[in-house]
């Protein structure tokens, strides 16, 4: 596997919640949407699968409910997917499957191997602590113990994240949402890690913060070739930044490509809408 090229390699991912039923068929053209009428089970993700490349934006785009959300907390251990594998490219050479591994390897894996930048800044910042102390937490997690190492570190990412110096000592709880979310990005890149999961993270931001966080991304990614996904409602979020875009509906992938020709030419009625609605 690992000789292929890709950073991650996920393989038919789904997340239900509840316990199915004969009728729902596990997630089959029965359902009401992504939801069984008769046993209430809802399949939040159903049967994805992607590749995503070093240095390279992968867009998941869909409505709220779509499973985009879902989708990254699988792949971040907050949810415990029902069924799939993924595979990391920098994690046992490629061949063993993180959903597959101990405990103590998951957190290896979180720590070591992933960031992620959740939509509410308080999911991913301790919000009463040091934004020095939340950059530094992932490398304490990891296994570092210099103070000074861990300082300069987080005073660097703090600082490439347009946190002003005289405030890098207070706590997030203290900030704009725009400055929470710079921090998150911050901690997200404490380890270096070669995967960045980023949900929804202009929402709820001002059109003018929306764009420096936006353009933060992308230089981040110009400058260090950290592979990410970018989960986002927006179209127009991910036209900005995506080389390529998964649509997700009811659970399911309807429309993958390369972003320009999904705008371009979308084939799926739904994606057909959200192009419409950009123009």
């Amino acid at each position: 596997m690992s000789g292929s090229g890709w950073l991650l390699k996920v393989e038919r991912l789904s997340k239900r919640y509840g316990p199915g039923c004969p009728h729902c068929g596990e997630g089959g053209s029965t359902l009401g949407g992504n939801h069984c009428p008769r046993c209430g089970t809802v399949y939040a993700v159903r049967d994805v699968s992607f590749e995503v490349y070093p240095g390279e934006i992968l867009g998941i785009v869909g409505e709220s409910g779509s499973g985009k959300s879902t989708l990254l907390n699988c792949l971040y251990y907050d949810a415990e997917p029902s069924s799939g594998s993924a595979y990391l490219s920098r994690y046992a050479g490629g061949e063993k499957d993180i959903f597959a591994v101990s405990a103590q390897a998951r957190r290896a894996i979180r720590n070591e191997s992933l960031g992620k930048v959740y939509q509410s800044p308080a999911q991913g910042l301790r919000m009463k602590f040091s934004s020095i102390a939340n950059v530094a937490e992932n490398m304490i997690c990891a296994g570092v113990r210099r103070v000074g190492a861990m300082e300069t570190r987080a005073r660097y990412l703090l600082g490439r994240v347009s946190i002003p110096e005289a405030r890098m000592s207070e706590p997030p709880e203290r900030f704009s949402g725009g400055m929470q979310q710079r921090v998150q990005i911050a901690k997200a890149l404490s380890n270096s890690p070669p995967l960045v999961l980023l949900d929804e993270v202009t929402t709820g931001l001002d059109l003018s913060v929306q764009a420096k966080v936006l353009d933060l991304v992308e230089g981040i990614r110009r400058e260090s070739g950290v592979g990410m996904i970018l989960v986002s409602h927006d179209l127009a979020v991910i036209r900005m930044l995506a080389d390529r875009t998964m649509v997700m509906l009811g659970g399911e992938v309807v429309e993958s490509g390369l972003t320009d020709q999904i705008l371009e030419d979308p084939q799926h009625r739904y994606t057909q809408e959200l192009v419409h609605s950009l123009l």
